[in-house]
Order: C-alpha cells, then structure tokens, then sequence
C-alpha cells in the first residue's frame, strides 16, 4: 500500500516536470514549409490553384500543418532566378517548379532542397533528371512529355480542317525544351499533307506581328505551342486566330476557354494535384532521386464550337463523340 502510492507521487511529479518540456516541443514542431514558384498567383492561374486543392486532400491545411509561400513571376519568366533564389533563402522543405524556366532557374539556385516539377516537355532531354525512372539528384515530378503528342495535335486538326495545308507554327525560341517540339511538327507534317511556317514571339508585340505575317504567307491554320509567353497571351492569341479566320490548335484547354478551336492535353489542374503526391511523399522522407518521373496517361479532348461555327468549320460526329468537352 505504502509502496503503491508512493510510485503515484512519484509518476505525478515526473509529469508535472515533464509536461513544460513537452509543451514546448509540441509548439518547436517545424510545420513543413513549400515553395511555389510559377508563372502567376493562384488566384489568376486555377490549374496552380489545384495544387492546394490536392494537399488539403492529403490532409493538409495551410496555417495548421503546412506553409506555402507562393512566388509568381507575373507573365515574365526573367523573374524565376530571383524568385528562385528567395525560396532557397527561406530554405523550404520542397519547391514547386512548374514548367521549363522555373525547373531551370530552380536547378541553379540549389542542388539540394528538393524540387517538384509539374509539365516540363522533356525533362530528359533538357538535362533536369538522369532519365524518368531514376531521375537522380534533388529534381522529380510529373512531364506533359509524350512521344507522339505533337503528331497527335496535327491529326486532329487535319481531321476537323481537311483542306489545311499551310501549318503555321507559334513558339517562343527564348523558352527551353519547345524546338524539339518545332522539329517534331516538321517532321510529321509532310505525311498529313502539310507544311509547316515556323513564327518566333518572345513578347506581346511580336505575337502581333507574327500573326500579321501569318496571313501574308498564306496559313491556312495554326498550332500554338505552349509555353509561359503564350498562356499569358492566350486570350490575344485566339483575337487574332478569330480575327484572321485562323483555325488554331493548342496544347492546353485553357487556350480553348479563351477562345481557341480546340486542344489534346493532359488536364493542367489534374497533374497539380498529381503534384501533390510528390510534395507529401518527399514530405515524409522519400528521397526525390526514388521517385520516377510520371507522364501522363489521360489527354482530354477540347473544342470549342462557337469558334468552329464562327469560322465556318463543321466538326465531324466522331469527335464530338471522342471530345471530353464541347464549349457552346
């Protein structure tokens, strides 16, 4: 009895010694912290919104048990270094790095933090991963990469525009990862009875004139090649597509939602949220070098109808059919 309630003192006073310290460590708990680094605040792009919408679905809540400090580069992708370079500053746990100058410019500020890609073209290729299933280093995540996509893009828009003989094909050169892309278009071209005029923009004025020079050599459709400069512009792009009669085929839906004809794609929202898996995973100890590289399995068929009756185009019923979406 005597002995009994002796250890009762005994473990009541250690917890009482104890409980501070372990207060203490329960508050010095370190809430992860994630670095987005991308073209535009979540507010203006909804496909980086998906991001957030795929942690909380792991069961993260920002402000509770996790911190996301958001740097855009406003449509100018000169701005990722610096941006880049304050993320490291802040040394967050992971970076998020969406397209090809932001995984660049992230690469160069650090060889150490990991880093989440989300839709590079060819990350191989570009030299951010040693190859998709072992990608090596500090660099994993996603690509919109897929051998025959650009081919894929002509054949439907062979298939909704028959008489098209004249491809013009839009792209920024100062981009990485986009002239194979270009080269690809030459290549495939030549079999589905088309040739390709190739067009450089590296800012708004020279989308202008680009689509100006378009008319003059006689395009009878345009391929428009995503990348930072034209989703910024995307809504400029299908003015002038529209204005010039210029069927134009895109790689994202949001192109086709500005007003554009139609687009093959993965969903940009959905390999955000896929993105997500990569931030949780690396979040909890596995290493980025362990984590293959996804491409994506699923591609959505868009098409905009208004802009296919404006131009005078009429879709066949079996890609209405195959299309995952029909804007009226």
């Amino acid at each position: 009895m005597w002995c009994s309630t002796v250890r009762r003192i005994v473990t009541l006073a250690l917890s009482l010694l104890l409980a501070p310290f372990t207060a203490d460590a329960q508050q010095a708990r370190k809430i992860p912290l994630v670095g987005v680094l991308t073209s535009y605040s979540p507010e203006e792009s909804h496909p980086a919104y998906a991001l957030r919408e795929g942690l909380r679905g792991l069961g993260y809540v920002e402000g509770q048990n996790i911190t996301i400090e958001w740097r855009w580069a406003r449509g100018s992708p000169e701005r990722f270094p610096d941006l880049a370079a304050e993320l490291v500053r802040l040394n967050v746990d992971v970076i998020v790095a969406p397209n090809n100058p932001a995984v660049q410019a992230t690469q160069r500020a650090t060889r150490t933090i990991p880093i989440v890609m989300v839709l590079p073209t060819d990350p191989v290729g570009l030299g951010f991963v040693a190859s998709l299933a072992r990608p090596g280093g500090n660099t994993t995540g996603l690509t919109s990469q897929h051998p025959d996509l650009t081919g894929k893009h002509l054949q439907l828009f062979k298939e909704v525009v028959p008489n098209v003989s004249r491809v013009a094909v839009l792209w920024n050169p100062t981009e990485p990862g986009r002239l194979p892309v270009v080269r690809e278009a030459e290549a495939v071209a030549p079999a589905l009875g088309m040739q390709v005029q190739v067009f450089e923009a590296q800012n708004a004025s020279e989308i202008d004139s680009a689509f100006a020079a378009m008319t003059r050599q006689g395009a009878d459709g345009v391929l428009i090649l995503a990348g930072t400069l034209t989703f910024a512009h995307r809504a400029r792009i299908a003015e002038h597509a529209a204005k010039r009669r210029l069927p134009a085929m895109c790689q994202w839906r949001e192109y086709v939602e500005a007003g554009c004809l139609m687009s093959y794609s993965a969903s940009l929202p959905g390999l955000y949220r896929r993105a997500a898996v990569y931030v949780d995973k690396i979040l909890k100890g596995v290493k980025p070098a362990d984590l293959p590289v996804e491409q994506p399995m699923k591609f959505e068929l868009v098409i905009n109808l208004k802009t296919a009756q404006a131009l005078g185009l009429t879709i066949p019923p079996s890609l209405l059919f195959q299309a995952d979406e029909v804007i009226q």
